[in-house]
């Protein structure tokens, strides 16, 4: 039986799966549709080659277990669905390294390695439909807040319950697919980095050190409205006029602490062309992979908002939108994922997560995880145009493998 690993063959079908649910406009396997089904068809196809077990948990989440002789397991994850008109890399690339990887196992353990090894198509990471990420992985953890998932609903009013119970998934009892993660001793997970961190270094890989805390906001400024006629400019509280000021405050705040602030929307009330802006609410997502410097940022930001609120002769007020803390990935595994990456590449680099995953998940239930990233041509994800270079696909496919190689011998001991 043959034991070598054929990198190639992950990108060929890499290949195949943007061919079967692809169009001209990207990838649309978005979770819980048709479309996302038959693409894990198309996988249990794959997988059913190989002596392993495949069920969906509780939460919808799709495992393929090899059994080892010992029970404590290495998991490797991914997902297959993704954001509409999406790129052909996003999630799946781990999916099917992962395949590869089960087929290297197999062949040189005869299907029966030292260690329990289990394959992981977590069920919806990018919450593209009901607007809620990471539904299987957090599910998993034990974190999903079941209050809010109830109520989700997509842009035709499907809400998220019934879309689940269309797949066989009863969403009060999504919690259950914890007990998957019972004998969990490490779970790795290989993603395209989204960002142009490797691609300015011109390194092919990374190991990722953790996932940026998010601190979100919607901060609102109080003015008064007045006629844009007839309202001389020192007697005006403009709102935008101070919220204007915030969104250049913002990029200072993010490098005098080394992490990333963002205002991504802006709404004015009257919002029309005759008056000054009587209100202005803008939203504020600052990222940090460490607390106290995250929680520096947060507090610049709120020190600067309240001095341009004064400058304006207006109110300011604060909504909290979401608070994730960082998370740091085991340091025992981001080294093996750094010597991994040298030893296929030459040089390695360590950088964090600004994007989530389902890896910090499933860090947050107390499993052992690292990530490692493959550099993105443009920097560009989440759009047709996301790629990779097929040298540095084969790769990180070849590196990855290296990485669950060490992890086992790692787990063994």
């Amino acid at each position: 039986m043959c034991a070598s690993l054929n990198p190639k063959r992950t990108v060929a079908e890499l290949k195949e799966l943007r061919a079967l649910t692809g169009d001209e406009n990207g990838a649309q396997r978005v979770a819980f549709t048709k479309t996302w089904l038959s693409a894990r068809a198309w996988l249990r196809n794959k997988l059913e080659a190989l002596p392993v077990e495949i069920h969906n948990d509780a939460a919808g989440n799709a495992w393929a277990t090899m059994r080892g002789r010992s029970d404590r397991a290495l998991l490797i994850g991914g997902h297959l669905d993704s954001v509409p008109n999406g790129g052909w890399l996003d999630g799946c690339l781990n999916v099917l390294a992962a395949v590869e990887i089960l087929r290297r196992i197999n062949g040189q353990y005869a299907g029966q390695p030292p260690v329990t090894v289990r394959l992981v198509d977590w069920a919806d990471e990018e919450g593209a439909r009901f607007g809620k990420s990471l539904f299987g992985s957090s599910a998993c953890s034990g974190n999903l807040n079941l209050d809010e998932a109830r109520g989700l609903k997509d842009k035709n009013g499907v809400r998220l319950p019934d879309a689940l119970k269309e797949i066989g998934v009863d969403l009060e009892r999504a919690k259950e697919c914890g007990k998957e993660l019972r004998n969990a001793a490490a779970y790795l997970e290989l993603h395209i980095e989204q960002g142009p961190v490797l691609l300015d270094l011109d390194l092919p890989l990374g190991a990722v050190l953790g996932t940026f805390g998010v601190e979100r906001h919607a901060i609102t400024f109080h003015g008064q409205a007045a006629h844009s006629g007839s309202t001389p400019m020192n007697r005006r509280q403009d709102a935008l006029l101070a919220a204007a000021k915030m969104s250049l405050e913002i990029y200072p705040i993010a490098t005098r602490h080394g992490g990333v602030c963002t205002i991504g929307s802006c709404a004015t009330k009257p919002g029309i062309v005759t008056s000054v802006v009587e209100e202005c609410r803008i939203t504020l997502d600052q990222r940090h992979l460490d607390p106290p410097a995250l929680a520096l940022m947060l507090a610049d930001a709120k020190a600067a908002a309240g001095r341009f609120a004064r400058e304006g002769n207006v109110r300011v007020s604060w909504e909290r939108l979401l608070q994730i803390e960082p998370v740091l990935f085991n340091p025992d595994l981001v080294d093996f994922c750094d010597d991994a990456i040298r030893e296929t590449s030459g040089k390695s680099h360590r950088l964090p997560s600004g994007p989530l995953h389902d890896a910090a998940e499933v860090a947050r239930a107390g499993v052992p995880t690292v990530m490692m990233f493959v550099q993105s041509l443009q920097g560009i994800s989440h759009n047709k145009i996301e790629d990779t270079r097929e040298e540095h696909l084969e790769l990180c496919v070849a590196s990855f493998d290296k990485l669950a190689d060490k992890t086992m011998r790692w787990m063994e001991k």
